[in-house]
């Protein structure tokens, strides 16, 4: 039996396991693969889990690890290369004893781009991107193909983005479409958002959470407040699956 999983931490809730199990079952597949959590407090802790797990051919990888695994990896599709940060993991095992070919892919630009178009239509706008890490790559590769200008907005002083201190009602006015990718909000710390002045919100806006658990996060409550338009990331997270065992199965 072949053995897909997930790796990051912490792993209290896992979208994935769910769905490629119930995948498996809706297949029949169920004899041939099985879905697993690995939770991994650091990624150096990657090698001795494949060389404990021979079965393992594929790996998703989630908060805190998109970047951070780049180095533990042989090849990257040219999505993945292009954002620099990695979700997916095809695993070869050679005929050389010990020997492993990770390849690392970006699903995740899939699953945005294909729920992202149609939730904002025609549109052109400023967009405000919540956060700096891996999630945040591909959704800024994304806003670059589709035209779309954006700030991106970290706790951090980090070189390009702006902090939520210096965001002020007009910045939040005049940038109609917000995307967290931030964990905040995440289930269990359902009363925590991104520090915003969500009093300059209104219709005309467009909040995109990739958070699906709870499927209405703070962030979005707050956008409902305003009668902005709302999307949590579900559709997202099924998109860039079905794109991640693609990915597997080539």
């Amino acid at each position: 039996m072949k053995t897909l999983g997930l790796i990051g931490y912490p792993l209290s809730h896992s979208f994935s396991k769910s769905y490629f199990t119930e995948k498996f079952r809706q297949q029949g597949l169920e004899g041939d693969f099985r879905y697993e959590n690995f939770p991994i407090e650091e990624i150096g802790l990657l090698p001795d889990l494949l060389n404990a797990n021979p079965d393992i051919t594929g790996l998703n990888v989630t908060i805190p690890f998109k970047v951070a695994v780049l180095p533990f990896l042989n090849k990257l599709t040219v999505e993945a290369k292009t954002v620099g940060a990695v979700n997916t993991i095809r695993i070869k095992r050679l005929q050389h004893p010990g020997k492993i070919e990770l390849t690392g892919h970006n699903t995740d630009v899939a699953g945005i781009e294909s729920v992202l178009r149609p939730f904002i239509g025609p549109i052109r706008t400023s967009c405000l991107v919540l956060g700096s890490g891996g999630a945040s790559r591909a959704v800024c590769y994304v806003l670059k193909k589709l035209d779309l200008p954006f700030k991106i907005v970290s706790r951090n002083n980090n070189q390009g983005c702006i902090s939520y201190s210096s965001l002020t009602p007009e910045i939040i006015f005049s940038s109609k479409l917000i995307i967290n990718t931030t964990p905040l909000g995440m289930y269990p710390d359902i009363d925590s958002a991104p520090d915003l002045p969500y009093a300059a919100l209104t219709p005309d806006h467009y909040l995109f959470d990739l958070i699906y658990n709870p499927a209405v996060t703070l962030f979005l409550k707050k956008g409902i407040e305003h009668h902005s338009k709302i999307l949590n990331g579900l559709t997202m997270l099924e998109e860039q699956a079905d794109a991640s065992w693609a990915f597997w199965n080539e």
